[in-house]
């Protein structure tokens, strides 16, 4: 898959009943700029207020995930957001005249279809993810539910259900890439047992629901005075128990489909994290408290983590340049030569590396009893790194030289010692006019920013 952001090609309309409202709802998906993420628009209420996929919104999650913000509210929202992320869309307006969207067949696959007919796009600006780099999980206590990450190339998410029922018994799904997602996990239907049916039913809050919406399986016996309210609330003469028993309103789709469905679930409240994911998910007895709970971590977790800057990278892939290519561009040699690889290159960007070692001839005299990187040297092996996205851009690179013009804002967070890996991300502030390069630098060991600082260089032919 691209790594690109992506919107949709036209705009898709679909219509339908809401599950917990019983009303009649349109619903528009239309196409939307970068960055814009996933953002409900309520047409049927004046100034047509908008609620952001966003799970610092999530208000409750009995029955659904609901979203309000200054008093306006989504229902439902799950299945909708999982099939924009399994569909692999990134930005759109979904607008609609009511406060939940047509729970349809109670699975994604009729939004998967109608995403597919309007067809996909490309946009210019490149997807953000929340890297995960170390074990996090969230458990509910009360319920036993749990869900754990860990670290993984790309999104992959096990769930695990287990409701002590004899006739649901335990039931475990897997996605390894969101490539399956269409064919695997969209066609799921929700599901509910017989006791709880009864209980919305009873409490009047399943208006929109339909036989052919859910599957219900039977956890308890099918009285006479239950059958009737069936019969009532599905608009049927006859309603029977399955050998599986499940009601036969409905054959499964999948042997596991519940916790396919669960999978499905747990796909759309991560997606109010607000950023794709690479790692792995893995949910015992996921819902949506449980769900929601951990995207507010993984939410925070990637607010921080953009807050520092910190690069993406995988020290196991093969460099763009090792330590003979940077010779090829720099001028700088040993023991003055304080950039040992470059990991990420582009236009506008470079990512460079520093073994950090007891080695290291300015540490003979530099705090000896205490070995200290000096910052003037941090400085360095950054315009180092600096020099490098300029040089690898000029086509006789030997033959010019950087020259530093300007140094602001420095700081100096936290020291660099022997046995470190120093990190260094450089961007362009604004693009190279008339040999003028002014960058923005950050200098990382682990996820800590230990060095930045603002620098400006002139790029300069070499006299022979």
């Amino acid at each position: 898959m691209s790594d690109k952001q992506k919107t949709i090609r036209e705009d898709i309309h679909l219509s339908g009943i809401g599950l917990h409202t019983g009303k009649e709802v349109n619903l528009t998906i239309k196409p939307a700029k970068e960055n814009t993420g996933f953002v409900f628009v309520r047409t049927d209420l004046e100034g047509h207020p908008q609620v952001e996929a966003d799970v610092n919104y999530v208000t409750t999650t009995e029955r659904g995930t609901t979203l309000e913000k200054l008093g306006v509210k989504i229902h439902t929202c799950e299945h909708l957001l999982a099939a924009l992320v399994g569909m692999d869309v990134d930005n759109v307006f979904l607008e609609m005249n009511s406060a939940e969207p047509p729970i349809l067949d109670g699975s994604s696959k009729y939004f998967v279809e109608a995403i597919e007919k309007a067809g996909v796009k490309e946009q210019d600006l490149a997807r953000e993810y929340l890297v995960v780099k170390e074990v996090m999980n969230y458990i509910d206590p009360s319920t036993g539910s749990e869900i754990t990450v860990i670290p993984a190339d790309d999104y992959e998410i096990t769930t695990m259900v287990d409701f002590g029922t004899k006739v649901l018994g335990t039931q475990n799904a897997s996605m390894k890439n969101l490539s399956e997602f269409k064919e695997e996990i969209a066609p799921a239907r929700t599901f509910s047992f017989l006791h709880e049916l009864e209980q919305l039913l009873d409490a009047n809050l399943i208006k929109g629901g339909d036989i052919s919406n859910a599957i219900v399986y039977v956890d308890k016996e099918l009285t006479p005075e239950t059958l009737e309210k069936l019969k009532v609330a599905f608009g049927k003469d006859e309603v029977s128990i399955r050998p599986n028993g499940i009601l036969d309103n409905l054959t499964l789709n999948f042997t596991n489909e519940a916790a396919r469905h669960k999978l499905l679930d747990v796909i759309g409240d991560l997606a109010l994290v607000g950023v794709r994911i690479k790692g792995r998910i893995i949910a015992n007895k996921p819902g949506h408290f449980v769900n929601t709970q951990f995207a507010k971590k993984l939410n925070r977790q990637y607010k921080l983590q953009k807050r520092k800057n910190v690069p993406d990278f995988d020290l196991k892939a093969e460099p763009v340049f090792d330590i003979n290519g940077i010779m090829r561009l720099l001028p700088h040699r040993p023991p003055f030569l304080l950039v040992d690889k470059i990991l990420q290159l582009s236009e506008t960007h470079v990512v460079g590396l520093k073994n950090v070692s007891m080695n290291e001839p300015f540490f003979v005299g530099h705090f000896p009893k205490e070995p200290v990187m000096p910052g003037v040297l941090q400085i360095e092996a950054m315009a180092q790194v600096g020099g490098i996205l300029v040089l690898a851009n000029v086509p006789d690179p030997e033959n010019y030289s950087t020259y530093f013009v300007k140094m602001d804002n420095v700081k100096f967070k936290k020291k660099v010692v022997p046995g470190d890996q120093l990190i260094f991300k450089i961007e362009l502030i604004e693009p190279i006019r008339r040999g003028i390069v002014h960058m923005q630098g950050y200098g990382y060991v682990g996820d800590s920013v230990v060095v930045e600082a603002e620098l400006m260089a002139q790029v300069a032919k070499t006299k022979n």
